[in-house]
């Protein structure tokens, strides 16, 4: 059995790929920032993307024990506002893609990790070892 082919490591590699297109952006976000005229760019968000790309996911209570998804209750953060522009025109505020970096390295590290551990006890299941 192919490991590439389980829907969970797919979904770790499309997240994983999604995450290093945004770190580019936001680098290019931050070369830019002194650019007259410039103004910040971001990728949509990765639930957005997949819901494009696999149709939308509802939630489902398999026992009744689960809690109940909440009627409307989306995963997707609405947008955040439009910087400020500065007198030149540029609207890349540094705090907000300083911000945005780290909490893309922080996502990255989570799903590596989720994707090594997966690895792991899948080799297990094999008998390889951990």
């Amino acid at each position: 059995m192919d490991p590439g082919r389980i829907g969970l490591l797919k979904l770790a590699e499309q997240r994983l790929g999604w995450l290093a297109q945004r770190q580019q952006v936001l680098a290019q976000n931050i070369a830019n920032a002194d650019t007259p005229g410039y103004a910040a760019r971001d990728l949509p968000a990765f639930a957005k993307v997949m819901a494009r790309t696999t149709g939308n996911v509802a939630m489902v209570q398999t026992s009744a024990r689960h809690i109940t998804p909440a009627a409307g209750a989306q995963a997707i953060r609405p947008e955040r506002e439009a910087a400020e522009r500065t007198q030149d025109g540029n609207a890349v505020r540094m705090d907000d893609q300083v911000a945005r970096v780290a909490e893309t390295e922080m996502h990255h590290e989570l799903a590596t990790g989720l994707y090594r551990k997966y690895l792991g006890l899948f080799r297990i299941a094999l008998g390889r070892g951990g």
